[in-house]
């Protein structure tokens, strides 16, 4: 990257040196060019002023020694030269065709840049109509363009020698600046701090790159973890349902022993089952957009079919389920399944982890034009430090009671991970043997 880079800025370097070059050249020329034209005009005004204050062969009898090698001719309407400081008259052709000399006829003024063939030299032609009608002619000879660059292109190669070699310094330790924060990052990927760059443009991108590395990283833990959790959950039931079946196998069970073990060998062939569905949909959750297969929703009938659902659940464990809905309907933008999924998981929870005799009290209000769903139990509760991990897959803050109810510790990971794709707020809020409040907050409802 750093090699690049440093060819990208000398052949930017290298191409600015020689633009500017050229540019500066081509713009000293035509300065150059504008006060030869100026010059010739300024002698042509003062030998105008002079030559009509002279009278017949007085007016070409001028000493032209001052003149700086500028030639003077003098043309008639007709075009036939009467004089000319440099060359015999008789030995010249007819002017009338000369650029200079027609607009001077015409306008009273007139000029032309003449480069010759050989593009050695350029003339310069300033034509001014005289009180006489005649036409005074001024012109002189200078390198053209191209004869100019010539002799300046050693100095332009020098110059541009000297740049280049600066460049490439430059450019360098502009490439090294550049790319050394990236080479620390990449050699600490790990390091807390985030890695100091003298280019405040560069920052986003450094701390979006370690962030996007710690992601990387906590996500293949959690990959890891979740593999050997769910390795150890599918062989706990598959070990019961192998060995019970092995004993039924071989003719050691007899009478009611195998209708027990039978019993054991569906229990956790249920179990097993649960958790392999669990497991499929927190994968299809991973991997799948929900949000294309939103539409509107009503909270309030999926809560009274997820109470319907768990009725008879609630009554076998003396357990009272309250509701206290606002409006008798209450639309969100949502997927129905995965919203009765959410609830569903969080009424069953309240009831499996309560109390013979105990309550689950349900509510749906709107506030700030947020539905809020709240759910409340009056069960074990949970502990501060077990608070903020009840949403991780396979987390369980009592183990042995979550076997026993049948709970494969992904319910709630599930639950979050719905509330998540429905850009909703999920807050738990619970006290030992007092009982257990999970509050989800959704996005505005429909109108």
């Amino acid at each position: 990257m750093k090699k690049r880079l440093q060819t990208n800025f000398l052949v930017i370097a290298a191409l600015s040196i020689l633009s500017v070059l050229i540019l500066t050249t081509i713009v000293f020329y035509n300065f150059f060019q504008d006060e030869v034209m100026g010059n010739l005009q300024t002698y042509a005004t003062m030998l105008e002023r002079d030559m009509n204050e002279m009278s017949g062969s007085e007016q070409f009898s001028l000493d032209m020694e001052q003149m700086n090698d500028i030639r003077v001719t003098v043309i008639t309407p007709a075009g036939n030269v009467l004089y000319d400081s440099n060359v015999e008259v008789n030995q010249l052709e007819n002017h009338s065709d000369r650029p200079e000399v027609k607009e001077a006829l015409k306008a009273g003024r007139g000029q032309s840049i003449r480069t010759s063939s050989t593009l050695s030299k350029t003339s310069f032609y300033y034509a001014l109509k005289m009180e006489s009608g005649n036409v005074l002619r001024l012109s002189k000879e200078s390198q053209s363009y191209v004869s100019f660059l010539l002799q300046v292109s050693p100095l332009i190669g020098g110059i541009s020698v000297l740049l280049f070699i600066l460049s490439m310094v430059l450019s360098h330790l502009l490439a090294k600046s550049f790319v050394r924060p990236i080479e620390r990052l990449a050699d600490d990927m790990e390091g807390e701090q985030p890695v100091e760059t003298a280019y405040k443009e560069l920052k986003p991108l450094l701390i979006t790159i370690q962030k996007q590395h710690e992601d990387i990283v906590k996500s293949s833990k959690m990959r890891q973890e979740f593999t050997a959790n769910v390795s150890h959950e599918l062989k706990t039931p598959l070990t019961s349902i192998s060995g019970y079946s092995e004993l039924i196998e071989n003719g050691m069970a007899k009478g009611k022993d195998v209708v027990r073990f039978a019993g054991e060998i569906h229990t956790n062939a249920n179990r097993l089952l649960t958790l392999i569905n669990d497991i499929l949909q927190l994968s299809e959750l991973d991997f799948t957009d929900v949000q294309e297969d939103f539409a509107p929703v009503d909270l309030v009938k999926i809560m009274q079919q997820c109470v319907e659902m768990l009725t008879l659940n609630a009554k076998k464990h003396d357990i009272t389920i309250e509701s206290n809905v606002v409006d008798t309907s209450c639309v969100i933008q949502g997927n129905s399944k995965l919203l009765e999924e959410l609830i569903y998981n969080l009424l069953d929870n309240a009831i499996r982890y309560n109390r013979e005799g105990g309550k689950v009290f349900l509510s749906l209000q709107i506030e700030e034009n947020r539905p809020v769903f709240r759910i409340k139990d009056t069960g074990i509760g949970i502990s501060k430090e077990h608070q903020e991990r009840i949403f991780e897959r396979f987390y369980r803050v009592d183990k042995s009671r979550s076997k026993a109810t049948g709970g494969t510790g992904l319910g709630l990971a599930i639950v979050k991970h719905i509330v998540v794709c429905h850009e909703a707020d999920i807050e738990v809020q619970s006290e030992e043997e007092k009982g257990t409040e999970i509050i989800v907050t959704f996005r505005e409802k429909n109108e």
